[in-house]
Order: structure tokens, then C-alpha cells, then sequence
């Protein structure tokens, strides 16, 4: 049960944050909104981290991991927001939710176990997630080239392997260490040399945006690193239901209209956590 709570919870706060980032990088576009995201993820951990102190288990097996997750994760991100420079939303986003389901595929590769009920129940969401991402084509910009397609699958790898990567961290460390590598990457990778090139924006409007982005994606990770604790390929694909949360929240707060095909996936996603729930219960 924790490992869908924990899911289910990643997968409102990443929605929230995707929700959020959808109004700041139209302020001050997104290479300063992943700048600040990171900046404030990481002075928010920095309080139990001092009081923490490191680990006796950090050893060279986890160091590894806590590289891996955060090169993931910011790379993800730098290439997903690259796919959306050549290729439409209604392909990069439905294409790039399914990180979920390869980080489930890389749990169960490497020796994690699932029921063949709870497979059938998580290969639903991941339908109801990919339709849920679908865009009508009057709803997208046209892009120059469809190379945008493997863009996105790429970043959806990435962020699998880093979401994975995530779990591993968090299982073997402190919750706090599994949120930390990507927040620490990205300052000294993303915003540090914006901040030294005078190319990092921030307006009063965007601030409040990107401190909530920030905070949401710290909260949202540690939800999932504390789920995966008690199974990574769950967590993963209830994670992955950030892209459906997102939809909603459009439609309930921007009035962004959603199509039968969303509505149908959303349903889907609804009866797959239903079915895990029962079947965990």
C-alpha cells in the first residue's frame, strides 16, 4: 500500500509542478525555470542535510546511484524541453510519461517481482497515461522536423533510468539523499552558469510560480523514494500519472479543454490505482 501512496502522491506534486512551469516559462523561459526549480529544491534540503550529516552507508555502489539519478533526471529534462523545440506537444508529452513504465521494466529486469494481476493492473495505467498526454493536432505547434519523437523517447529513458536510479538511492540511503543529486547537479550544471553569463531570469509573477515548482518536485520526490522502498515498479508507473494530473488541473484551473481521448485515459488510470488498491488490500 505505501508503494501506491507514495505514487499517487509523486504523481500530484509533479503534477502541480508541471502546472506551475507551464505559466513560469512563459515569463522567463525554461532554461531559468529548471535554474530556480533546482535552486530552491536544493537550499530547502539544505536543513536536514546539515543536521544528517553523511551517511555511514554512502559507499562507492550507492555514490554511483546518487550520479546516476541526478544526470538523469536534469539531462531528462534538458532533453525534453529540446524535443519540444522541434516536435509537437501532442507527441513529446504522451511519449515522454512513459517513464514510469520503463523504470518498471528496469525494477523487473533487475530481480523485482510483480503478480501478474498487479502487471496487468500497472500496463492499464500506462495506456491510461499515454492517452491522457494525447493532444489534439489543432491543440499543438507544428514543429520543423520529427526527429522530436526520439528526442522524447530518449528523455523518457533518461528520467526511467532516473527514477530507478532514485529508488535504488532511497533504499539504501536517507530519503533525503535520494532527492539531492538532481537539485545539486542542476545548481552547479544549469544555474550557475546562467547566474554567471547574467542569463538567469526571474520576475516578481514567476517568483512564486517557480518557488512552488521547487518545493513541489522535492516533496514529489521523496514521496516516490519513500514508496519505492516498498516496490519500485509501482511507485514508478503511479509516478507516471503526473501527465494526467497535469491535464485536469488545466482543465479545473486554466480551462484548458480536454478531449475524449484524455478522458478515456484518465479513466483508465482511475480503474488501474482502483484494481492495485484491491489487489494490495
Amino acid at each position: 500500500m505505501l508503494a501506491i501512496l507514495g505514487g499517487i502522491g509523486a504523481a500530484f506534486c509533479f503534477g502541480g509542478s508541471t502546472l506551475c512551469s507551464s505559466r513560469s516559462t512563459k515569463l522567463i523561459g525554461s532554461p531559468s525555470v529548471v535554474a530556480w526549480m533546482m535552486l530552491v529544491g536544493l537550499v530547502a534540503l539544505l536543513p536536514p542535510l546539515l543536521t544528517g550529516g553523511v551517511p555511514a552507508e554512502l559507499d562507492a555502489g550507492t555514490g554511483v546511484w546518487l550520479v546516476l539519478s541526478g544526470l538523469c533526471n536534469v539531462g531528462g529534462l534538458l532533453i525534453i524541453y529540446l524535443a519540444l523545440q522541434v516536435e509537437k506537444v501532442g507527441i513529446v508529452a504522451p511519449i515522454s510519461s512513459t517513464e514510469g513504465a520503463i523504470a518498471a521494466l528496469i525494477a523487473v529486469a533487475a530481480g523485482e517481482s510483480i503478480a501478474r494481476l498487479t502487471g496487468l493492473a500497472l500496463a492499464v495505467i500506462v495506456v491510461g497515461v499515454v492517452l491522457s498526454g494525447i493532444v489534439r493536432s489543432e491543440q499543438v505547434e507544428y514543429a520543423h522536423g520529427r526527429r522530436g519523437a526520439l528526442l522524447a523517447l530518449l528523455a523518457a529513458a533518461s528520467f526511467g533510468l532516473g527514477l530507478y536510479a532514485t529508488g535504488r538511492v532511497g533504499t539504501d540511503l536517507p530519503l533525503v539523499w535520494a532527492v539531492l543529486p538532481a537539485r545539486l547537479i542542476g545548481v552547479v550544471f544549469v544555474t550557475v552558469p546562467l547566474a554567471v553569463t547574467s542569463r538567469l531570469k526571474l520576475t516578481r509573477r514567476a517568483l512564486p510560480l517557480v518557488l512552488a515548482s521547487g518545493l513541489a518536485e522535492v516533496i514529489g520526490f521523496t514521496s516516490f523514494a519513500l514508496g519505492a522502498r516498498h516496490g519500485i515498479a509501482v511507485t514508478a508507473v503511479l509516478a507516471s500519472q503526473f501527465a494526467a494530473v497535469a491535464a485536469v488541473g488545466g482543465y479545473l484551473l486554466f480551462d484548458e479543454r480536454l478531449t475524449r481521448v484524455q478522458l478515456i485515459g484518465v479513466a483508465l488510470i482511475l480503474g488501474g490505482v482502483v484494481m492495485l488498491t484491491a489487489l494490495t488490500a
